[in-house]
Protein backbone atom coordinates (compact mmCIF):
# COMPACT_ATOMS: atom_id res chain seq x y z
CA UNK A 1 0.00 0.00 0.00
CA UNK A 2 2.99 2.22 0.66
CA UNK A 3 3.05 5.24 -2.37
CA UNK A 4 4.94 8.54 -1.81
CA UNK A 5 1.60 10.59 -0.92
CA UNK A 6 -1.06 8.93 1.05
CA UNK A 7 -4.06 10.16 -1.02
CA UNK A 8 -2.28 7.50 -4.12
CA UNK A 9 -2.47 4.76 -1.06
CA UNK A 10 -5.98 3.27 -2.59
CA UNK A 11 -7.16 0.13 -1.06
CA UNK A 12 -9.09 -2.48 -2.88
CA UNK A 13 -10.33 -3.87 0.02
CA UNK A 14 -14.44 -4.14 -0.28
CA UNK A 15 -15.43 -4.24 3.49
CA UNK A 16 -14.55 -1.12 5.45
CA UNK A 17 -14.15 -0.47 9.79
CA UNK A 18 -17.19 1.25 9.19
CA UNK A 19 -19.29 -0.80 6.45
CA UNK A 20 -22.48 1.54 5.92
CA UNK A 21 -24.16 -1.52 4.95
CA UNK A 22 -23.65 -3.02 8.31
CA UNK A 23 -24.24 -0.33 10.50
CA UNK A 24 -27.29 1.20 8.66
CA UNK A 25 -30.92 -0.30 8.80
CA UNK A 26 -32.42 -0.28 5.19
CA UNK A 27 -35.56 2.03 4.71
CA UNK A 28 -39.16 1.92 3.08
CA UNK A 29 -37.97 4.42 0.06
CA UNK A 30 -37.82 4.59 -3.21
CA UNK A 31 -35.19 3.54 -5.52
CA UNK A 32 -35.24 6.64 -7.98
CA UNK A 33 -33.22 9.50 -5.79
CA UNK A 34 -32.70 12.83 -6.84
CA UNK A 35 -29.62 14.72 -5.25
CA UNK A 36 -30.25 18.57 -5.22
CA UNK A 37 -28.21 21.55 -3.99
CA UNK A 38 -30.86 23.77 -4.64
CA UNK A 39 -31.77 24.25 -0.65
CA UNK A 40 -34.56 26.53 -1.58
CA UNK A 41 -35.89 24.83 -3.99
CA UNK A 42 -36.14 21.75 -2.30
CA UNK A 43 -38.00 23.68 0.50
CA UNK A 44 -40.66 24.36 -1.51
CA UNK A 45 -41.14 20.98 -3.16
CA UNK A 46 -41.65 19.85 0.67
CA UNK A 47 -44.13 22.52 1.13
CA UNK A 48 -46.20 22.64 -2.26
CA UNK A 49 -45.62 18.50 -2.46
CA UNK A 50 -46.40 17.57 0.61
CA UNK A 51 -43.61 15.72 0.73
CA UNK A 52 -43.02 12.62 3.11
CA UNK A 53 -40.12 12.22 5.27
CA UNK A 54 -38.75 8.69 4.75
CA UNK A 55 -35.23 9.12 6.62
CA UNK A 56 -34.80 11.43 9.02
CA UNK A 57 -30.92 11.83 8.40
CA UNK A 58 -28.46 13.57 10.25
CA UNK A 59 -24.63 14.49 10.44
CA UNK A 60 -22.83 16.76 12.81
CA UNK A 61 -23.79 19.92 10.95
CA UNK A 62 -27.42 19.73 11.20
CA UNK A 63 -30.25 17.37 9.43
CA UNK A 64 -30.15 16.15 5.96
CA UNK A 65 -33.25 14.74 5.36
CA UNK A 66 -34.43 11.73 3.04
CA UNK A 67 -38.00 13.08 1.50
CA UNK A 68 -40.33 11.26 -0.98
CA UNK A 69 -43.19 12.22 -3.39
CA UNK A 70 -44.99 11.11 -5.73
CA UNK A 71 -44.24 12.07 -9.33
CA UNK A 72 -45.68 10.97 -12.52
CA UNK A 73 -47.52 8.22 -10.59
CA UNK A 74 -44.11 6.35 -9.25
CA UNK A 75 -42.58 7.28 -6.21
CA UNK A 76 -39.50 9.56 -6.25
CA UNK A 77 -36.75 10.66 -3.29
CA UNK A 78 -34.68 13.99 -3.32
CA UNK A 79 -32.71 15.29 -0.60
CA UNK A 80 -29.74 18.14 -0.46
CA UNK A 81 -25.80 16.32 -0.02
CA UNK A 82 -23.94 19.15 1.62
CA UNK A 83 -21.38 21.39 -0.32
CA UNK A 84 -18.01 19.72 -0.61
CA UNK A 85 -17.50 15.64 -1.82
CA UNK A 86 -16.47 14.89 1.56
CA UNK A 87 -20.37 15.16 2.42
CA UNK A 88 -22.03 14.54 -0.69
CA UNK A 89 -19.70 11.32 -1.00
CA UNK A 90 -21.09 10.16 2.15
CA UNK A 91 -23.98 11.06 2.34
CA UNK A 92 -24.52 9.16 -0.68
CA UNK A 93 -23.67 6.02 0.84
CA UNK A 94 -26.08 6.49 3.39
CA UNK A 95 -28.37 7.10 0.56
CA UNK A 96 -27.63 3.77 -1.10
CA UNK A 97 -27.82 1.68 2.35
CA UNK A 98 -31.32 3.02 3.46
CA UNK A 99 -31.64 1.40 -0.40
CA UNK A 100 -32.22 4.02 -2.91
CA UNK A 101 -30.42 2.27 -6.54
CA UNK A 102 -30.96 5.21 -9.02
CA UNK A 103 -29.73 8.82 -8.92
CA UNK A 104 -29.81 11.70 -10.70
CA UNK A 105 -27.70 14.83 -9.29
CA UNK A 106 -28.64 18.59 -10.60
CA UNK A 107 -26.64 21.63 -9.45
CA UNK A 108 -25.05 24.99 -10.82
CA UNK A 109 -21.02 25.15 -11.86
CA UNK A 110 -18.54 27.52 -12.88
CA UNK A 111 -18.13 28.52 -16.41
CA UNK A 112 -14.19 27.91 -17.88
CA UNK A 113 -15.27 27.81 -21.44
CA UNK A 114 -16.15 30.79 -23.38
CA UNK A 115 -19.77 31.15 -24.53
CA UNK A 116 -21.87 29.20 -21.77
CA UNK A 117 -24.27 31.54 -20.56
CA UNK A 118 -25.62 31.51 -16.94
CA UNK A 119 -28.33 28.87 -16.78
CA UNK A 120 -27.17 26.97 -19.77
CA UNK A 121 -27.06 23.22 -19.16
CA UNK A 122 -23.88 20.39 -18.98
CA UNK A 123 -24.76 17.06 -18.76
CA UNK A 124 -21.19 15.87 -17.02
CA UNK A 125 -19.38 12.88 -18.95
CA UNK A 126 -16.91 12.65 -16.82
CA UNK A 127 -14.64 14.67 -13.85
CA UNK A 128 -11.11 15.70 -13.68
CA UNK A 129 -10.86 13.78 -10.05
CA UNK A 130 -8.63 17.03 -8.35
CA UNK A 131 -10.51 16.30 -5.21
CA UNK A 132 -9.56 13.71 -2.34
CA UNK A 133 -12.69 11.38 -2.17
CA UNK A 134 -12.41 9.62 -5.22
CA UNK A 135 -9.06 8.53 -4.56
CA UNK A 136 -10.10 6.22 -2.06
CA UNK A 137 -13.25 4.58 -4.12
CA UNK A 138 -10.96 4.28 -6.88
CA UNK A 139 -7.52 3.25 -8.49
CA UNK A 140 -5.52 6.57 -8.78
CA UNK A 141 -6.44 8.25 -12.11
CA UNK A 142 -6.95 11.48 -13.60
CA UNK A 143 -10.66 11.61 -14.51
CA UNK A 144 -13.86 9.40 -13.77
CA UNK A 145 -16.18 8.91 -16.58
CA UNK A 146 -20.10 9.33 -16.02
CA UNK A 147 -22.61 5.92 -16.32
CA UNK A 148 -23.22 5.93 -19.95
CA UNK A 149 -27.38 5.41 -18.48
CA UNK A 150 -27.37 8.36 -16.55
CA UNK A 151 -25.82 10.68 -19.59
CA UNK A 152 -28.83 8.79 -21.44
CA UNK A 153 -31.60 9.09 -19.25
CA UNK A 154 -30.37 12.90 -19.33
CA UNK A 155 -29.91 13.88 -22.62
CA UNK A 156 -33.21 11.40 -23.82
CA UNK A 157 -35.10 13.83 -20.99
CA UNK A 158 -33.98 17.32 -22.86
CA UNK A 159 -34.02 16.29 -26.10
CA UNK A 160 -37.70 15.42 -25.29
CA UNK A 161 -38.33 19.12 -23.84
CA UNK A 162 -36.03 20.52 -26.39
CA UNK A 163 -33.84 22.52 -23.78
CA UNK A 164 -30.04 22.99 -25.26
CA UNK A 165 -27.68 21.54 -23.36
CA UNK A 166 -23.86 20.30 -24.25
CA UNK A 167 -22.27 16.88 -22.89
CA UNK A 168 -19.09 17.93 -21.35
CA UNK A 169 -16.36 17.23 -18.55
CA UNK A 170 -16.07 18.74 -15.57
CA UNK A 171 -13.43 19.91 -13.42
CA UNK A 172 -13.72 18.90 -9.44
CA UNK A 173 -12.21 20.75 -6.90
CA UNK A 174 -11.72 21.06 -2.97
CA UNK A 175 -10.53 24.81 -3.44
CA UNK A 176 -12.29 26.77 -4.78
CA UNK A 177 -10.19 29.41 -3.38
CA UNK A 178 -7.50 28.22 -5.01
CA UNK A 179 -8.56 28.33 -9.11
CA UNK A 180 -5.57 30.50 -9.75
CA UNK A 181 -5.36 31.36 -14.11
CA UNK A 182 -2.88 28.87 -14.54
CA UNK A 183 -4.69 26.22 -12.97
CA UNK A 184 -7.70 27.62 -14.91
CA UNK A 185 -6.21 27.83 -18.46
CA UNK A 186 -4.68 23.65 -17.51
CA UNK A 187 -8.28 22.74 -16.87
CA UNK A 188 -9.75 24.18 -20.05
CA UNK A 189 -6.94 22.55 -22.06
CA UNK A 190 -7.86 18.90 -21.08
CA UNK A 191 -11.42 19.78 -22.07
CA UNK A 192 -13.15 20.97 -18.95
CA UNK A 193 -16.37 22.87 -19.70
CA UNK A 194 -16.69 23.91 -16.17
CA UNK A 195 -15.76 23.47 -12.22
CA UNK A 196 -17.72 22.07 -9.37
CA UNK A 197 -16.67 20.54 -6.08
CA UNK A 198 -18.61 17.04 -6.27
CA UNK A 199 -18.85 15.44 -9.48
CA UNK A 200 -16.18 13.25 -9.59
CA UNK A 201 -16.24 11.60 -5.85
CA UNK A 202 -20.43 11.48 -6.51
CA UNK A 203 -19.38 9.29 -9.41
CA UNK A 204 -16.81 7.28 -7.86
CA UNK A 205 -19.13 6.38 -5.29
CA UNK A 206 -21.19 5.33 -7.63
CA UNK A 207 -19.33 2.65 -9.29
CA UNK A 208 -17.83 1.69 -6.39
CA UNK A 209 -21.37 0.68 -5.08
CA UNK A 210 -22.22 -0.60 -8.47
CA UNK A 211 -25.48 1.94 -8.79
CA UNK A 212 -26.28 4.20 -11.58
CA UNK A 213 -25.62 7.99 -11.19
CA UNK A 214 -26.03 11.11 -13.68
CA UNK A 215 -25.42 14.86 -13.16
CA UNK A 216 -26.80 17.78 -14.70
CA UNK A 217 -25.07 21.21 -14.03
CA UNK A 218 -26.34 24.83 -15.03
CA UNK A 219 -23.56 27.78 -15.88
CA UNK A 220 -23.61 29.96 -13.42
CA UNK A 221 -20.66 32.00 -12.05
CA UNK A 222 -17.93 32.73 -15.13
CA UNK A 223 -14.13 32.04 -14.91
CA UNK A 224 -13.52 32.29 -18.48
CA UNK A 225 -12.16 35.65 -18.98
CA UNK A 226 -9.23 37.85 -16.90
CA UNK A 227 -11.37 38.10 -14.28
CA UNK A 228 -13.74 36.60 -12.02
CA UNK A 229 -17.67 37.33 -12.65
CA UNK A 230 -20.38 35.80 -10.20
CA UNK A 231 -23.43 36.98 -12.84
CA UNK A 232 -25.22 36.42 -9.95
CA UNK A 233 -25.80 32.58 -10.51
CA UNK A 234 -27.47 32.13 -7.31
CA UNK A 235 -30.24 34.08 -8.00
CA UNK A 236 -31.75 32.11 -10.66
CA UNK A 237 -34.41 31.03 -8.89
CA UNK A 238 -36.73 29.80 -12.23
CA UNK A 239 -33.61 27.83 -13.76
CA UNK A 240 -32.99 25.98 -10.34
CA UNK A 241 -36.70 24.93 -9.76
CA UNK A 242 -36.94 23.81 -13.66
CA UNK A 243 -33.29 21.77 -13.16
CA UNK A 244 -34.89 19.56 -10.36
CA UNK A 245 -38.23 18.56 -12.21
CA UNK A 246 -36.00 17.56 -15.03
CA UNK A 247 -33.50 15.57 -12.71
CA UNK A 248 -37.03 14.23 -11.35
CA UNK A 249 -38.47 13.16 -14.68
CA UNK A 250 -34.97 12.12 -15.75
CA UNK A 251 -34.46 10.25 -12.63
CA UNK A 252 -37.95 8.32 -13.41
CA UNK A 253 -36.22 7.54 -16.54
CA UNK A 254 -33.81 5.63 -15.33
Amino acid sequence: MSADYPILEFDPMREAMVEPSRVIQPKDVPEHCVICFFKEVLDKVVVEQQARLAVDNRWEDGAHPIYEITHQGRRLAFFHPGVGAGMAAGLLEEAIAFGCKKFIVCGGCGVLAKGIEVGQLIVVSGAVRDEGVSYHYLPPGREVQANPAGIAALVATLEQRGIPYQVGKTWTTDAPYRETPAKVTARRQEGCLVVEMEAAGLMAVAEYRRVVLGQVLYGGDDLSGSEWDSRGWQSRRDVRENLFWLAAEACLGL
